[in-house]
């Protein structure tokens, strides 16, 4: 849970709210066509912006960032009007803009770090989006169908961390894996590759990414786009510089699953089955099929 003191310009009182992960939920909303989207006033409250001003500049680079990475900025960010009534009677027209899931990400990416509900909101957003990147359905899948999409979007998230971490200076292969260690200590607590193994009881030669539920793989997911984006964005040099931005971005998803009241990742429990079994018996399903 999350706590923080909302001031309201007019009244200049303090209410302290409580969120969770379902205040993003409580406003979303559905139009006619079952498509979900959000309102910036809405979320503006939710994420502790007092001054329309300060938040619609934060609607503003997440507009530029939407535009620098292909998309159509107009299909995810629609200018609407919103009527207030007035004290004496009529109305008034205030500026609002209807977003999109991934809207929403972008604006908390681009929100004040030193917000606590923005780590929850970065977490929320990142997480969903990519969910729903995977496959629209994702909640309606097995476990072990959650587990083979979110492994198989880890596989070439992986070669991308990777090439950032060429780029900025990790090109050894020895230097490479103190990079991944870094991430996972990070994430694990301190724990490393070796010592999340012992944990899960798996030998030498077995990845450990092949034997994490899907919760696991998800918050390992975020841990390698995150820093893979933050590499590149920060234009991050040196390998000393991009083991601390691994293991920094693992250490705030670890942070961001205790606020929000999760489980430590190295005490999640490990599957009875590998990614390979579930493939293997995939195979076989589809040739009993035909």
């Amino acid at each position: 849970m999350f706590y923080y003191y909302d001031f309201e310009d007019d009244a200049k009182n303090e209410e302290l709210v409580e969120y969770s992960e379902q205040t993003f939920e409580d406003i979303r909303h559905i139009n006619e066509n079952g498509q979900e989207y959000w309102l910036g006033r809405e979320l503006q409250k939710v994420l502790g912006y007092s001054q329309w001003r300060r938040f619609s500049d934060t609607i503003d680079r997440a507009k530029l960032a939407c535009e620098n990475s292909g998309y159509d900025v107009s299909e995810h960010f629609a200018d609407v009007g919103k009527s207030l009534p007035m004290p004496k009677g009529g109305y008034r027209v205030i500026d609002d803009v209807m977003l999109s899931r991934y809207a929403c990400y972008l604006i908390v990416m681009n929100g004040d770090p030193r917000k606590q509900i923005i780590a929850l909101g970065q977490t929320y957003f990142a997480v969903k989006t990519r969910q729903q990147e995977l496959i629209d359905n994702f909640e309606e899948l097995s476990e072990d169908q959650k587990r083979l999409a979110i492994r198989n979007e880890m596989k070439r998230h992986n070669a991308a961390l990777a090439d950032a971490a060429h780029d900025a200076g990790v090109i050894k292969p020895l230097d490479y894996a103190i990079f991944q260690n870094y991430g996972y200590m990070g994430l694990y607590g301190g724990l490393k590759a070796q010592d999340i193994k012992k944990r899960k009881r798996l030998k030498k030669s077995q990845d450990i990414l092949d034997h994490m539920g899907s919760t696991e793989l998800a918050a390992n997911l975020f841990r390698a786009t995150q820093t893979e984006e933050k590499l590149r964005r920060d234009k991050i040099r040196g390998k000393s510089a991009a083991n601390r931005t691994h293991y920094e971005v693992g250490r705030k998803v670890r942070r961001t699953i205790k606020e929000l009241g999760g489980t430590m990742p190295e005490d999640l429990p490990t599957p009875e089955k590998s990614i390979q079994q579930i493939e293997r018996e995939q195979r076989k399903k589809e040739i009993s099929d035909k």
